[in-house]
Parts: structure tokens; sequence; C-alpha cells
């Protein structure tokens, strides 16, 4: 007798006997190398972004302009200052620790106080304008605003009276009515001597030599003049010698002649 555990269809066991049996399932297969990639993801990711936020905030020293510069005129130190700023800016900014080398430099444009110095705004070359020359003056107290004077600054040049009266300009003359300040150097500075100040100045050619012998004579004063403006070339006043006076003194009458000094000493009328 044949069973109902027994029956097969089709030459395969009867469904009944796979009742309450589960199909084995592939056991998944773990990856080291992968996890580890994963790892490193993540670290790496926290890494890059600590970094930025770093450099984000980090501030580099460079060269800020503290009073403005003329275009071709040598840089001074007095117009530099140190700034921060941010490292990630982009720009060839000139790092502060290169200052002495900028002032060996010149303006290749005109310098506005605030400015971020770049390679791009300095020559190493002198750019002193065709028809011009560069004259210097060795001047003291009293020749010069007690100011002082900076490169850039519009200047006038004066003849004045020298003490050995050598110069052949008279006194009052103007020699330059609107020259340009090109280098200023402060006493003391390149063996120059504590009493005075060196100031290089450009001015016209046909302006040379009157300003180069009043210099050697040491004849010559500066005025600071407005931006653009120029002396007045007016000529110097003529001063009237004194006459001698031809009035008669109190003992001496109209009709009498002056008494000699021999008469005034010893009283005779």
């Amino acid at each position: 007798m044949t069973t109902s555990s027994d029956r097969k269809t089709d030459g395969r066991p009867s469904l009944g006997t796979a009742t309450g049996q589960r199909i084995p399932v592939p056991r998944r297969e773990r990856k080291p190398a992968m996890a580890a990639l994963a790892v490193l993801l993540i670290v790496g990711g926290a890494l890059i972004s600590a970094y930025l936020v770093m450099v984000s905030g980090q501030r580099v020293p460079v060269i800020s302009i503290a009073q403005p510069v003329a275009a071709g005129q040598r840089i001074p130190a007095s117009a530099l200052r140190e700034v921060q700023v941010s490292s990630t800016g982009g720009l060839d900014y000139i790092p502060w620790g290169d200052r002495a080398k900028v002032t060996q430099t010149f303006a290749t444009v005109t310098l506005v106080k605030g400015a971020l110095l770049t390679n791009g705004m300095i020559s190493t070359g002198s750019s002193v304008t065709k028809g011009s020359v560069v004259v210097g003056l060795a001047l003291k107290p009293g020749q010069l605003p007690a100011g002082g004077l900076q490169p850039g600054d519009r200047v006038a040049l004066y003849a004045v009276s020298s003490q050995g009266g050598q110069s052949g300009t008279q006194s009052g003359t103007v020699l330059a009515p609107a020259a340009t300040v090109y280098d200023v150097v402060q006493p003391g500075q390149n063996d120059i001597q504590a009493d005075q100040i060196s100031v290089s100045v450009t001015v016209p050619v046909d302006q040379a030599p009157e300003v180069t012998q009043a210099s050697s004579a040491g004849a010559v004063a500066v005025a600071l003049l407005p931006a653009g403006e120029k002396a007045p070339q007016t000529a110097p006043r003529q001063t009237t010698p004194k006459q001698p006076s031809t009035q008669p003194s109190a003992n001496e009458s109209p009709g009498n002649p002056p008494a000699s000094p021999r008469d005034r000493s010893t009283g005779t009328p």
C-alpha cells in the first residue's frame, strides 16, 4: 500500500515534504580593502576640511602704502607699513620682509595710501621724464619747510643770499617754478652731514644751469607748493639805496652854510 508521503509527481518529491524548510542563503563575503578605503576617505575628508578652515584664517605680513608716492619717484621707507592679509588672496603681494629691497625701486604708477604693494607697481629703473634732469640740493634748516619733504612733492626753488656771496643770481629770483622732489636723504644717512638734508629734484633742462650754480653755492631755498601749482615768475623787488638827508639840522639856519666838523668841535660860530 502506498502512503501519501511516498507519492511523487513527475519524479520529484511532493511539495508536502518541504513544508517548514528554508532555502539556504549564501553567506555575505567581507571585503577588508573596501572597509579600509571607506575609513581613509572619511578621515581624509575631515583633514581637508580642517586644513581649509585653518588656511582661511591664516594671515601673512605684506607691504601697504602709508603715504602717496608719485609715479616715477623712488619709494621711501616712510611710505611703507606692515599689514596682515589672508594667505589665500591669490595676488603677488610683496612680503614685509622685502621692504629694504622696495626702497631701492621706483613707482611705476601713482601709489595711493592704503594700497597693497605688488610687483607690478614697482620698477628697478628710474623713470625721469624726457626733457627733465635730476639736480641735487644740500639744504640746511631754514632752506626747506620744517615739516620736511617727500618724493613726489611739488616745490619751487628760489635763489637766496649765501655766506660766500658766490651765487651770481639775485636773491629772490625764482630758479624753478615747478620742480618735483625726486628723493630725500635725511641727515646721518649715506654719510650726509648731521646738519644737512640731501634733496634731489627734477627740473626742466633749461632751468638746470641756474639751479646747479645756486646749489653749489648753498644759495637755494625750497618752498612747498599745492599739487598742480607753480610759483609765479615775478622779478625780485629792487631795493633803492638810501640817499643822505639834505634837510638842515637844528643848529643850522637856512641862510647859513653848515658848520665844518672843526667848528662844531670847538664851538666856533
